[in-house]
């Protein structure tokens, strides 16, 4: 059984920063791509960032050049530094490991960018 835990979320002005983190623990095993997704009220879940095995990375337009995706392999961790956050990055932000055996998410943390 794997546990997928996201934590990091919170209130935050526009023009701030947030780091969220995610980790995985329990059976896990060989784990490739870690994504970053998020949902908002009323819309379908949008995938943010991704990072491969590789730490090749892959990010949304609308977050490119302010948010950054990483990885601790060592940690089973995979954290989102969000920066210049705008009031439409409000969401539930979720992550994913992608692993041999299965792909698992965690329950979300609330990120909500208001003045």
């Amino acid at each position: 059984q794997v546990h997928v835990v996201e934590s990091g979320g919170g209130l935050v002005q526009p023009g701030g920063s947030l780091r969220l983190s995610c980790a995985a623990s329990g059976s896990i095993f060989r784990v490739g791509a870690l994504g970053w997704s998020r949902q908002a009220p009323g819309k379908q879940r949008e995938l943010v960032a991704s990072i491969t095995s590789g730490s090749s990375t892959n990010y949304a337009d609308s977050v490119k050049g302010r948010f950054t995706i990483s990885r601790d392999n060592a940690k089973n961790t995979v954290y989102l530094q969000m920066n210049s956050l705008k009031p439409e990055d409000t969401a539930v932000y979720y992550c994913n490991f992608q692993t041999l055996g299965g792909s698992y998410w965690g329950q979300g943390t609330q990120v909500t960018v208001s003045s």
